[in-house]
């Protein structure tokens, strides 16, 4: 059990909030969130790279010059990948590098970036979030009082148009729902701040499932 301490919008701490790390997992898994990250860094790979090879080059396919009695070395036709103006040797062509993980483990290791942010009092609880007006300077202003300096994703309980607009021109600060952050989103900033509301959607479903096992592994095996 963990107490985190629960601001308002002007910084200032109103309650704790008490909290059993165990509803998120049991450890944290490195290997697995490095696996999860690396899953995300290559699926925003663009991969549109693109060299020729000798087949695409423009030039003659006649051999330059006779094979012997010239002196020098042997060569082929001007398209050739030694030449200079040649296809590349290796040429590279756009390829998809995205894959997938299973859902399952990526969920679990978005608890666990979750974990390790709450370990390393890098998770700032608010008791609610109202921007009342899409503005910068209201973001700018909330960050300031949360003593927030660094880059930082701003998780809401739900969709908030005027929370996201007021943060989008705010450089290294992303503004999530709570059902849509994965692993990478969250260990990527170095802070992370979440409403209570938002922290109680992410956790909801670990909880009951939580419950779940621990209630069938409680009854008595016949």
């Amino acid at each position: 059990m963990v107490s985190i301490p629960v601001y308002n919008m002007s910084g200032a701490q109103v309650e704790t909030f008490d909290f059993d790390e165990r509803e998120l997992a049991e450890y944290i898994n490195i290997k697995l969130l490095h696996e999860a990250v690396v899953m995300y860094q290559a699926n925003l790979r663009q991969g549109s790279a693109k060299t020729k090879t000798r087949a695409e080059v423009t030039g003659a396919k006649k051999k330059m010059y006779r094979q012997k009695g010239t002196g020098n070395a042997r060569a082929g036709h001007r398209r050739s990948g030694v030449r200079r103006g040649g296809g590349h040797i290796f040429a590279k062509a756009p390829r998809d590098f995205s894959y997938r993980l299973p859902r399952k483990a990526l969920q679990t290791a978005t608890r666990m970036a979750l974990l390790s942010k709450i370990d390393g009092s890098d998770l700032i609880l608010l008791d609610e979030l109202t921007i009342k007006e899409i503005k910068t300077k209201n973001m700018v202003e909330l960050l300031g009082n949360l003593k927030v300096d660094s880059s930082v994703l701003v998780a809401t309980d739900a969709y908030d148009i005027i929370t996201y607009k007021s943060g989008r021109n705010i450089p290294r600060t992303t503004v999530l729902p709570a059902a849509e952050i994965n692993a990478y989103q969250v260990l990527k900033p170095q802070k992370v701040v979440m409403t209570k509301k938002a922290l109680e959607t992410f956790r909801r479903p670990v909880k009951e499932i939580t419950e779940e096992i621990r209630s069938d592994s409680s009854e008595p095996v016949a």
